[in-house]
Order: structure tokens, then sequence, then C-alpha cells
């Protein structure tokens, strides 16, 4: 007698527990605990990441990094001082000109 094998049984088994692997895929849904610092998040991330790799080349990973951080703050923050670049760049610890740099660098508006 033969089983059938079905997708769910060629899935990849999750990287993170309580995380839901696609049928079919190695994308995965991952719930984030808000308790979790970020810290913890961006080393999961980078876990995950690097695992993913599998065995490529990892080049100019601090820019990737980096890129990938800045923008969500550098947004995020905009968006919190109401589009204020005075207001956003005190929050942020920057100069306003650095600001307007990194801003213009990552295409966002206010």
């Amino acid at each position: 007698m033969t089983t059938a094998v079905t997708d769910d049984d060629l899935a990849p088994e999750p990287v993170h527990p309580g995380a839901a692997t696609v049928p079919g895929g190695d994308f995965q849904v991952v719930q984030a605990g808000r308790a979790d610092p970020l810290s913890k998040c961006v080393q999961d991330a980078l876990a995950t990441y690097l695992h993913n790799m599998d065995g490529h080349r990892v080049v100019d990973l601090h820019r990737l990094v980096i890129e990938e951080v800045e923008r969500p703050l550098f947004e995020t923050v905009v968006r919190h001082a109401g589009g204020n670049l005075t207001l956003a760049a005190r929050m942020l610890g920057l100069t306003r000109s650095t600001l307007r740099k990194r801003l213009a660098h990552y295409s966002i508006n206010r």
C-alpha cells in the first residue's frame, strides 16, 4: 500500500516556534512577540536571513541592515512629528541637514 505525499509533507519545518510554513514554499509567517526588544527582533531577522542564504556568499550585510532599519525609522519619526523636520531631527539626535540628506537618500517625502 502506498501513501500519497502532499505539499504539507514536503514543506520545510518552520525556523521559528509558532511559525506557519506556507504549503509548497519556504515562506513563513511569524507573529512577532510584542514583548521582544528591538534588538531581539533584529537578531531573529538576521538569523533567519543568514539561514536562508543557505551557503550563498553574504556581502555588504552592514549596509543592508542599516538601510532596512533607517528607512522605517525615518518614515515613522517624521510621520510622528507631523512632517516637522526640526522636531524629527531632535527626536533622532541628528542635525536637520543630516536628516534632510538621509530622507533624500531614501526618497522619503515629508
